[in-house]
């Protein structure tokens, strides 16, 4: 078990690193507690995270139109990929992830001890987060995502047991992190520190608090030195301005204007031609590989080729939309959601699920016609 000892003034932290799935970090957080006999037991969650935790049901509370029209689609997406990907691995193990979170929070009521959430909000580290990615980082992000959800099938308890320097979703960000250092910036580092504040907020003198195994040596250095204030941790940036989202549109725009210019106007509407059906037929191939209504394909298709001359739209967001509209996700869907993400088949199943797949693979697709489309775009103005 993970376990450091920080005093810092007059105040005692017990730092217990948890693996997050396993069955023997259930039974050390309740020994640990019973130990210690701390004067507040602080857990590694905020106030949604919590509610979620004591009601699993109120993922039936989530508005997924929302979701999209504040363009968090494919992060939840991702989201829930990981989530999969812990939930797997505690079936296996025949634990539920945070479970010794849980059994923190029970043991430490059934003494009479106080509890304190300590993690920032969730949403606030999910838009800092989105907010913060470059395209490549997001992209990414989906595809390590995905690979971990696969991944679990190839890990048995003495895998996990060897995760406890890292606890599961820890390594598995951290791995993202070599090629998105966004990610773990904001997951882990930011986190570390704001949880080291909140820690030396609480009044009690003798503080156990239980997180991540990744956490304890980040919150031990926090400890010994932490920041002054939380607001720049809770700052949500806008999003970027940056001219290089508008490279490929002048690109292609210039070629375009470039074929009228050389080859007349046969040659430019041959271009256009070009252009808007390799958007319009990926777009559309990514919708249908979602498994989305007929309609939604047909909205990919016709907003693709437009989208993507629109850094600041995109093809799965229509698409989205109108898969949410068409096939609204039923009270089942969310009751059924989080057995449904432990298989490849469930995420095509559930209408839930299925939007955001539709969302994600609407805009991968109009990505992938918008950069096949360039170079026969290029060989039209130049005649060959």
């Amino acid at each position: 078990m993970s376990i450091e000892t920080v005093r810092t003034g007059d105040k005692e932290i017990i730092l217990v690193g948890t693996a997050h799935v396993s069955r023997d970090s259930v039974q050390e957080v309740r020994e640990s507690i019973q130990a210690a006999h701390p004067d507040v037991v602080a857990v590694e969650l905020c106030k949604r995270r919590y509610d979620v935790l004591r009601n699993p049901k109120s993922w039936e509370e989530t508005d997924i139109v929302g979701v999209i029209r504040e363009k968090k689609a494919s992060f939840l997406f991702a989201n829930l990929v990981l989530a999969a990907f812990q939930k797997r691995i505690g079936e296996k193990l025949g634990v539920r992830p945070g479970q010794e979170m849980h059994e923190a929070i029970l043991v430490a009521e059934a003494a009479g001890i106080p509890v304190a959430l300590i993690d920032r909000p969730v949403q606030i580290t999910l838009q800092r987060t989105w907010r913060k990615l470059t395209f490549k980082e997001r992209f990414m992000l989906i595809l390590s995502s995905v690979t971990a959800l696969f991944g679990a099938e190839d890990l048995d308890e003495e895998a996990i047991e060897e995760l406890k320097e890292k606890d599961v979703l820890t390594a598995a960000v951290e791995e993202i992190g070599k090629k998105a250092p966004t990610v773990k910036e904001v997951l882990l580092d930011e986190r570390d520190a704001y949880m080291g504040r909140k820690i030396m907020d609480l009044h009690e003198k003798r503080v156990l608090a239980v997180v991540g195994a990744g956490h304890v040596k980040g919150l031990t250095e926090q400890l010994e030195d932490p920041i002054d204030d939380l607001s720049p941790l809770e700052y949500v940036p806008p999003g970027r301005k940056s001219l290089w989202k508008w490279l490929v549109p002048l690109v292609i725009f210039a070629l375009v204007a470039g074929g009228f210019y050389a080859g007349g106007a046969d040659r430019g509407v041959e271009m256009v031609k070009w252009w808007f059906l390799s958007n319009a037929l990926f777009a559309a191939l990514g919708t249908a590989l979602a498994l989305g209504h007929p309609i939604s394909i047909l909205v990919a298709a016709c907003a693709s080729p437009i989208t993507s001359m629109n850094p600041t739209l995109a093809a799965g967001w229509f698409a989205g939309l109108s898969e949410a509209y068409l096939r609204r996700p039923k009270v089942v869907d969310f009751e059924r959601l989080q057995e449904d993400i432990l298989s490849v088949r469930g995420f095509w199943k559930n209408s839930v699920t299925r939007i955001l797949l539709v969302v994600v693979f609407a805009n991968l697709g109009s990505a992938v016609g918008a950069y096949l489309a360039m170079p026969i775009l290029t060989r039209i103005v130049f005649g060959h």
